[in-house]
């Protein structure tokens, strides 16, 4: 019997038509776990390195995380994988929502589709029942207008529906994957199931879940609720509000943008505003925040309520949470959030990623301004940089004109542009649009995490530190209530915490030593990758500072889900595992070191000789050689060996 997951995949071949259940390898849950693990494993085994993100023999992979399903709060996150059409490596990004434990509960541990369907269609999977429908009547709808669509036309309102717009239909580079209360919106996923034909897939199941040990399990969870509810009246004592607290970030909540609205860049990541926060900005945004958001809601099985439903004045109802409320606003170099309530939820009906795509269209003012666009390029351009997002992005999602151009991303567009535009192309990293940050002083723990991380995102790689140094008056408080540390690196972490100062001795750069700072990096990255193959929620486990779950209570709460043997150290090396084996899939299509940057300007102050000897060491202290790629010894350690067999066998080793 198979606790915790179903031991099921649903395999579909577009292009052929077929449906096939198929058994899974139980090897791979206690070498991988589930999610991005196995998917990462499947990507290696089934889609060689020559096949490109649009070809019909690459995989799209919709999985549910180990514990997804089951009663613990939070596992709900669905992770979707391929390769990317923006930066041609591996592609991975998450969703919360309801699908992945309906999809659980229908009987299936992961969706992998190949092919190419040659009309297009959506997929039905009604527990045992899976069926290919004709979409035809959903060319061009809204991903929420679809969800309801099809909910309507299969007359059961709890069906749950992921669904491309029509930016994923016309393939663009960065078009997303949405779910009413979430998305994938990074890397261009959107893409790769427009390029398959597929509108939808909608799901509903009705079956149960075995676990390993129920009672045990029950009682973690119940703890893991207790402390939940705790930590909602006991926020962290001496950062900015969107840290003091657990859940994704509580910006349908939180009202204070002072943080963001100073430290974060306005224009094409370029331009900061730190006057721009007063009582009267502060009042007015927060009027308009109180009537866009109708009621606050949460996820599957989670108490913490972190998204909200938007009002729209055109568009039907939208689900928002984290940071979209701002980007398209502080892009715009636009001062009403109104604004930004209204293009979100029309990007959201189209189907594009809430990040990339206003940077995408500030990237063409800043052409335009500059005179390297011109009106015969863009003939009808508005004056208003308002006007101007929304006459571009529609001109992007239906790649008309500059925007079929625009619509592949910064990195290609400039590229195809020309005429100097490559200078404008700032703030990608592997050819993707980063987190819209401008700093001063180079913080050598975000140069690792930007530069190696596998997924090119910030935002899917930080959490657990504060992001800056505590008050003093709270650092003593702060390491003594700190159980969710390593055992093996908890010293120096506290030590750390209670010497970090903003300036001096003890001041970044060069505070913690190098060999702290890969061990403050490699903690933060182990703890995404277990949320990523179990599907519990960042925002409960790797993300906030002192979250619910963490690497001292994570391997008790899995075990017992999945009859699994576990401790804290072997779930390290599982983490460690799954991260090497997707930067194999990326080392193997032609990742080297001359690609792991960050943007060049996302700092004012930077040491290049000391980013590259902090790089060697990092390198290093993974088990890399002065490329990045993993040594035979490393890869043979994990059990591995069959990358290393193969990196020899094309001389990459």
């Amino acid at each position: 019997m198979r606790y915790a997951e179903t031991g099921y995949n649903l395999e579909i071949d577009l292009s052929r038509g077929s449906i096939e259940r198929v058994e899974t390898d139980p090897r791979l849950t206690e070498l991988h776990l589930g999610g991005l693990g196995t998917s990462a494993r499947i990507l290696w085994d089934r889609v060689p390195p020559e096949v490109e993100p649009f070809s019909p023999d690459n995989l799209l992979i919709f999985s549910t995380g180990l514990l997804c399903g089951t009663p613990a709060p939070g596992a709900n996150r669905t992770i979707v994988s391929s390769f990317s059409p923006q930066t041609l490596f591996m592609a991975y990004s998450m969703m919360g929502g309801f699908w992945a434990p309906e999809l659980k509960q229908a009987g299936y541990d992961k969706v992998i589709i190949r092919g190419k369907s040659p009309r297009l269609v959506y997929l039905w999977i009604n527990n045992d029942k899976v069926e290919i429908r004709d979409a035809s009547h959903l060319k061009g709808k809204g991903a929420i207008e679809t969800a309801r669509l099809i909910r309507e036309e299969l007359k059961d309102p709890k069906i749950q529906v992921l669904a491309i717009g029509l930016a994923g239909e016309n393939r663009v580079h960065f078009a997303s994957i949405e779910h009413m209360r979430s998305s994938a919106s990074r890397l261009g996923l959107g893409a790769i199931m427009g390029d398959k034909g597929v509108k939808a897939i909608a799901v509903r199941g009705t079956k149960d879940l075995n676990i390993a040990r129920p009672a045990g399990f029950i009682e973690l969870c119940n703890g893991i609720l207790k402390y939940i509810e705790w930590r909602r009246e006991h926020p962290i004592k001496g950062v900015p509000p969107i840290l003091a607290y657990i859940g994704s970030p509580q910006e349908m909540a939180i009202h204070d943008e002072e943080w963001h609205t100073t430290g974060f860049s306005w224009g094409h990541a370029r331009h900061r505003r730190k006057d721009f926060w007063t009582e009267e900005i502060a009042k007015r945004w927060k009027e308009i925040q109180d009537s866009a958001v109708e009621r606050l809601i949460s996820c599957y099985n989670c108490p913490m309520k972190c998204g909200g439903i938007i009002r729209h004045p055109e568009l039907e109802r939208y689900m928002m949470k984290c940071y979209s409320k701002l980007t398209y606003v502080m892009a715009a170099m636009a001062d009403d959030l109104a604004f930004g309530f209204r293009i979100a939820g029309l990007a959201q009906e189209y189907g594009v990623d809430g990040f990339t795509t206003p940077q995408v269209m500030a990237f063409a003012i800043e052409l335009y301004e500059a005179g390297i666009l011109t009106d015969r390029d863009m003939p009808g351009f508005p004056s208003s940089n308002e006007e101007r997002f929304f006459w571009l992005l529609d001109k992007i999602v239906r790649r008309e004109g500059i925007g079929d151009i625009l619509a592949d991303g910064v990195y290609w567009a400039a590229r195809k542009i020309g005429k100097g535009a490559e200078a404008f192309d700032h703030n990608t990293t592997r050819k993707h649009e980063q987190m819209v940050i401008k700093l001063g002083m180079l913080n050598p723990i975000y140069y690792l995490m930007y530069a190696t991380g596998e997924k090119s995102n910030i935002t899917q790689i930080e959490g657990q530190i504060p992001q800056a140094p505590l008050p003093k008056e709270v650092r003593e408080e702060f390491v003594a209530d700190w159980p969710h540390l390593p055992r093996w690196y908890e010293k120096e972490f506290k030590e750390f915490i209670l010497k970090w100062e903003p300036r001096g001795e003890y001041a970044l750069p060069f505070y913690p030593p190098p060999d702290l700072i890969c061990k403050l990096v490699e903690w933060q990255e182990t703890m995404h990758y277990i949320d990523d193959s179990t599907g519990i929620c960042a925002g409960l486990s790797s993300f906030p500072i002192k979250p619910p779950y963490h690497i001292n209570n994570l391997p008790q709460i899995i075990s017992a889900a999945a009859g699994l043997d576990l401790d804290d150290a072997e779930l390290w090396k599982i983490a460690r595992r799954n991260r090497n084996m997707v930067r194999a899939n990326n080392i193997i299509r032609g990742l080297r070191r001359k690609d792991e940057r960050p943007p060049d300007d996302h700092w004012k102050k930077r040491f290049p000789d000391y980013e590259s000897k902090l790089q060697d060491e990092y390198y290093q202290f993974r088990g890399w050689n002065k490329e990045g790629i993993p040594t035979k010894e490393t890869l043979n350690e994990l059990g591995l060996d069959f990358v290393g067999e193969e990196f020899e066998r094309r001389g990459i080793l």
